[in-house]
């Protein structure tokens, strides 16, 4: 029996496609990884995470894991709801009293001034379930795409959440509460709910009661100068021509500033390791070893559908994302996975959410299975190197 029930042949064949990416010149390097019933079976660095300097792609290299930042953010939530501190029905005015009182948009493309008001008021699960009417400047139209735009020109530089929180509490919503799934800024909205209710910066939060419990030594929102080295490069792609440009680079890097905007929507750096003990978590339901951080039904509501089949039917990023999975606490979760092999080859119940640099990741309790491929090339255009890396990761099971 190979490790973890893994087929060798496979997984050599895994390694040749992710090889492939570099070789062709779609990505500068890659670390992935492959975690089965207690083992690591299989985990790789590809090329370079410095083209400029030469310097090779290690299993510690740090990524910039963006919306993977998001279920940390929920999961962080719940503890403050297993405290009893929070409910998942609080109106966040209570905490927030920005957005005590919001306006909604008559019309998503419409002028900002033509709102009425919000019918319910704005709740943690609201939040939870990007049904809160948010949006980011890529997810939002018309006049309101430029000020999320303009919203949020300026705060990465400083960590000014309420700052931050009044300019975004200045915008009207997209859509009334809870009546549609739509992608933005809500998860950094939670981010300044857990300061507000823990006293606490969100990364001191994240570093005393998750990061350090898990043995998390190197996720955080910012790279002191003795660790930059092992950062690597991010890259953007041009449209039309699909050639990569440098977009944040280590010697210059967004990331090395500890007064940075702590994102909890998309913040953290990270690496393979320390990330497998973040999923570990919520595949263990709330446990690894024999440290609990959350009960058994918190990841469980994390790890369920919570969209309405009315609202699964909306198109999301330009295509029916929700056909074979739903969308819990941060996390979509596969639910048919006939209705998805275009986005991969999860079982029921798996469960994951990505990041915009290309950082994935996915958990899957049948198979007791976990992914890992990190990445740092954002683009606007799909791009098919995590698929294709599940459907090998599936393919390589041999027991």
């Amino acid at each position: 029996m190979q490790p973890a029930g893994l087929s060798a042949t496979r997984l050599a064949a895994l390694n040749n496609a992710m090889q492939g990416y570099v070789e062709r010149g779609e990505v500068a390097g890659v670390v992935s990884m492959v975690w089965r019933r207690g083992e690591i079976g299989y985990f790789e660095a590809l090329g370079l995470r410095d083209e400029a300097r030469q310097l090779p792609m290690e299993r510690d290299t740090l990524f910039r894991i963006a919306s993977m930042t998001k279920p940390v953010t929920s999961a962080a939530i719940l503890m403050l709801i297993e405290e009893d501190r929070l409910a998942f029905d609080t109106p966040i005015a209570l905490w927030l009293p920005e957005l005590a009182a919001p306006r909604v948009l008559r019309e998503p493309a419409g002028p900002l001034d033509d709102t009425e008001p919000a019918k319910a008021p704005l709740t943690v699960l609201d939040l939870l379930t990007h049904r809160a009417g948010f949006a980011y400047h890529f997810t939002a139209t018309g006049p309101l795409a430029e000020a999320y735009a303009a919203a949020s020109n300026g705060f990465e530089a400083h960590g000014d959440s309420g700052a931050w929180l009044a300019r975004i509490a200045g915008l009207p919503l997209m859509f009334q509460p809870g009546s549609r799934w739509h992608y933005g800024v809500a998860t950094d909205v939670l981010g300044v709910l857990i300061e507000r209710v823990s006293r606490l910066p969100l990364g001191e939060f994240f570093r005393t009661r998750i990061f350090e419990p898990l043995g998390m030594r190197d996720t955080a929102f910012w790279v002191p100068d003795a660790q930059l080295a092992r950062l690597a490069t991010a890259y953007g792609v041009e449209p039309g021509t699909q050639r990569r440009v440098v977009e944040d680079h280590p010697s210059a890097s967004r990331w090395a500033n500890p007064a940075r905007f702590q994102s909890g929507g998309g913040g953290l750096v990270s690496t393979a390791q320390d990330y497998l003990q973040f999923a570990q978590l919520l595949l263990g339901r709330g446990r690894v070893g024999e440290t609990r951080l959350l009960s058994h039904r918190s990841v469980d509501l994390m790890r369920s559908n919570f969209l309405t089949r009315d609202q699964r039917r909306v198109p999301a990023f330009g295509h029916v994302l929700w056909a074979g999975q739903g969308f819990g606490l941060g996390l979509s979760v596969v639910d048919d996975p006939a209705q998805q092999l275009a986005l991969g080859y999860r079982s029921v119940g798996s469960f994951g959410w990505p990041g915009a640099y290309g950082t994935s990741w996915f958990a899957d309790p049948g198979e007791d299975l976990i992914g890992l491929m990190l990445i740092q090339r954002r683009g606007v255009e799909p791009f098919p190197m995590s698929v294709d890396f599940e459907r090998r990761v599936y393919d390589s099971i041999d027991d």
